[in-house]
């Protein structure tokens, strides 16, 4: 045991202290219960200053703080990529787990849209990982707005963490409040419908405050017109990424 306290058993170096010197890892400790009690403590402190300090800033003012962190006010948030990946993975478990979105909303396509059957079964599923698709989007998402902003002071990586807060809060409106409508009117495929068709018309809504918050020293009307175009590009890419994996699924089908 005493050579274990005193060799680092990462790299074998001799510890002195309570971290290695040569890799950094911390001395040997048995696992106990106040090993276990210290780890616990120690996520619920990181997790508090973290992911919920961010998320109350981020459903607060959306734009502001993404404006605050790009200007270098990071140390109490989570990575701003690495939030949107997480919520995004609880989204899906919502939207499969509790919610079964894949199925309701397939429904929906096949009762009233008349869809085909594997149509209908193409867009429940981009529905269900809409906010993972979205995220996978970001990228592209910060072409669109380094373009329609590209006089307005930020470069195209900082756009990359724009468009990250942008997602984080989209996710974050739809779990809590799309989600739980979702619940409330399972089986009532008329509603769905419509609530589906009102989250599109707010979506614009929500880009403008965002990025309202972001420029907050530019007036409404140069915000909304530059919105409006970045919600202009973006829904001509999601329209060619519908059709482009339709088509994909639709020759892979041909090919069997």
């Amino acid at each position: 045991m005493l050579e274990k306290t005193l060799i680092c058993q990462n790299c074998a170096s001799a510890i002195e202290q309570n971290f290695c010197g040569n890799c950094g890892q911390k001395k040997y400790k048995r696992i106990d219960r106040k090993y276990l009690v210290d780890e616990v403590q120690y996520l619920a402190i990181h997790t508090n200053k973290g992911f919920f300090y961010s998320i109350k800033n981020i459903i607060r003012k959306p734009g502001k703080t993404a404006l605050d962190f790009i200007n270098g006010n990071r140390v109490n948030h989570y990575k701003p990529l690495y939030l949107a990946f997480l919520l995004c993975g609880f989204s899906a478990f919502l939207s499969h787990q509790v919610l079964d979105l894949n199925e309701m909303m397939k429904s929906v396509f096949e009762q009233k849209v008349n869809w085909t059957p594997e149509m209908s079964k193409f867009l429940a599923f981009y529905s269900s990982y809409n906010s993972f698709i979205m995220l996978l989007m970001v990228p592209v998402f910060a072409i669109f707005t380094s373009l329609a902003f590209r006089k307005w002071g930020q470069n195209y990586y900082e756009h990359v963490i724009m468009n990250a807060f942008f997602q984080t809060y989209y996710t974050l409106i739809s779990i809590v409040l799309i989600y739980p409508t979702y619940f409330l009117l399972r089986g009532n495929v008329e509603a769905i419908i419509n609530l589906s068709g009102l989250y599109i018309m707010v979506m614009p809504l929500m880009a403008v405050w965002f990025y309202k918050g972001f420029y907050a020293e530019k007036s409404w009307k140069s915000v909304i017109l530059k919105t409006l175009l970045v919600y202009l590009l973006a829904f001509v890419a999601y329209i060619f990424v519908l059709i482009f994996v339709f088509l994909i699924a639709i020759a892979k089908k041909m090919m069997m």
